[in-house]
């Protein structure tokens, strides 16, 4: 299919330098916080646990744990909307049991991940709030 004149200042190919791919990195970051209700939903829990973490003075240990939990949240909802993306782009508005499964899969996946988030987080700020008392 030939490109539109508009369409050729797009780029198609590889990146050729690493400041070209993170740019690129920015810009998809920008997009999931832009677009992605849900992603932003999961900043302001992560940030509200961290802020907790500052006040409940967490060790070492307890803030890796806690880090953990909240960037693999993010990265299971980056991975979600790439699923939801490609599918729809595939069936556009197109009723497919494939798809509903590829997309309930993903939503699966960020679910897992939330849920071990909770845990991670009952496990290291209850023993921290038990400090206070």
């Amino acid at each position: 299919m030939p490109m539109a004149l508009s369409d050729k200042s797009k780029q198609t190919g590889k990146n050729r330098a690493f400041r070209q791919s993170l740019g690129h990195a920015w810009d998809g970051l920008r997009a999931l916080f832009r677009y992605e209700r849900n992603f932003r939903k999961h900043l302001v829990v992560g940030t509200l646990a961290i802020v907790a973490g500052v006040i409940l003075r967490l060790t070492l240990n307890e803030w890796l744990w806690l880090v953990l939990a909240i960037f693999l949240v993010l990265i299971a909802e980056t991975l979600n909307t790439i699923v939801e993306a490609v599918v729809d782009l595939i069936v556009g508005e197109t009723y497919h049991d494939l798809a509903k499964r590829a997309k309930d899969i993903a939503a699966g996946g960020v679910l897992l991940a939330a849920i071990f988030a909770v845990i991670v987080g009952a496990l290291v700020m209850l023993p921290a709030l038990g400090r206070w008392f």
